[in-house]
C-alpha cells in the first residue's frame, strides 16, 4: 500500500485507526484455549471483526516470540490470513529492528520478503547504515521511532545537544535525507501531547504511527488537534483497549463495538 492509497482508504473509510494484535495467550478468553491454534483463532476473530473501521493492524513482535516456534507459526498465519482476505490493510510488523548493515539486511528480507508485511518499525539509534538496507524495497515503509510514549523517553530522546536541537528532532530532521514521506513514516506516542506540535514543524507531511491510545491514556484530540494534515497524516494504534475489552465468547462483537467507538470519533474529527 502506498502512501495515496492509505490516504483513499483514509478518507473512504473515515477512520485512520490501526488495530495492535499484541496477543498474550494468557489473556484471551478461556474458551479459545482448546483450539488448536488460540492466538491465530483470536487474531482471526477480532480482525473480521473490526477490519470495516480500520486501516491498517500492527502485530507486535513480542508477543509472538514469546511463544516460540509456537509464536512464529501463529503470526505468520495471521498475517496470511490479512493478505489473503483483507488487502487493502496495512500490516505493520511492530519489531523494533536496527542493527549492522548486513544484520539489519537479515531482517528486511525477514519482514519483507519472507513475512510479507508492508511496514516494519526500526530503531535509528545506530544511525543511517542500520536503516538503508530496509529502504531497499521501493514498495515497503519504513516507520523509525521517534518519541514514544513509554515514561523512560524522556531519558534520551528529549535531551539536547549544544544548538538545543533535541534528539528526537534530530532523528527526525537527519532521517529524511534518507527517504522521503513516501516511504517513512515515525513513531510518536500519543502521550507528548503538545510536543506533536514541535514534531510537525520538523516533518510536516510525513505520516506518523501514534501508540498510547487507550490503556496507556493518551488523548486523540490532542493528538489530532497538534497532529493532524490535510491528508490525515496519522495512523492511531489501540491494541487493549479494543482486542481485550471483553473476555467472554462475545469479546469479537464487543471488540468490534470498541473499534466502531473510536472510528466514530475519528470520523468527527477528520471533518
Amino acid at each position: 500500500m502506498n502512501r495515496q492509497e492509505l490516504i483513499k482508504e483514509i478518507k473512504e473509510k473515515q477512520t485512520f485507526l490501526c488495530v495492535g494484535l499484541d496477543t498474550d495467550i494468557k489473556k484471551i478468553p478461556q474458551h479459545l484455549l482448546h483450539e488448536e491454534d488460540p492466538i491465530y483463532s483470536f487474531n482471526r476473530a477480532i480482525i473480521d471483526a473490526t477490519a470495516p473501521y480500520c486501516v491498517a493492524y500492527k502485530p507486535n513482535l513480542a508477543f509472538y516470540e514469546c511463544g516460540g516456534l509456537n509464536g512464529w507459526k501463529s503470526l505468520d498465519k495471521t498475517i496470511h490470513y490479512l493478505r489473503e482476505n483483507y488487502p487493502h490493510h496495512l500490516i505493520i510488523a511492530d519489531a523494533k529492528r536496527g542493527d549492522i548493515g548486513n544484520t539489519s539486511k537479515m531482517y528486511a528480507r525477514c519482514f519483507f520478503e519472507e513475512m510479507g508485511v508492508d511496514a516494519l518499525t526500526v530503531a535509528p539509534y545506530m544511525g543511517e547504515d542500520s536503516v538503508t538496507p530496509f529502504l531497499e524495497y521501493p514498495d515497503k515503509w519504513v516507520i523509525l521511532l521517534a518519541l514514544t510514549s513509554n515514561k523512560g523517553s524522556h531519558d534520551f530522546q528529549l535531551t539536547e545537544d549544544a544548538t538545543g536541537e533535541r534528539l528526537f528532532e534530530k532523528v527526525l530532521r537527519q532521517s529524511q535525507q534518507w527517504a522521503d514521506a513516501d516511504r517513512m513514516m515515525y513513531v510518536v506516542g500519543a502521550t507528548q501531547g503538545k510536543l506533536f506540535e514541535d514534531i510537525r514543524k520538523v516533518v510536516p507531511e510525513h505520516f506518523l504511527l501514534v501508540p498510547g491510545i487507550g490503556a496507556q491514556g493518551g488523548s486523540l484530540e490532542e493528538v489530532c488537534k497538534y497532529g493532524l494534515t490535510k491528508d490525515c497524516g496519522l495512523i492511531v494504534n489501540s491494541s487493549r483497549a479494543i482486542i481485550f475489552a471483553d473476555s467472554t465468547e462475545r469479546f469479537a462483537e464487543v471488540a468490534a463495538e470498541k473499534a466502531k467507538e473510536v472510528q466514530q470519533q475519528m470520523a468527527e474529527l477528520l471533518k
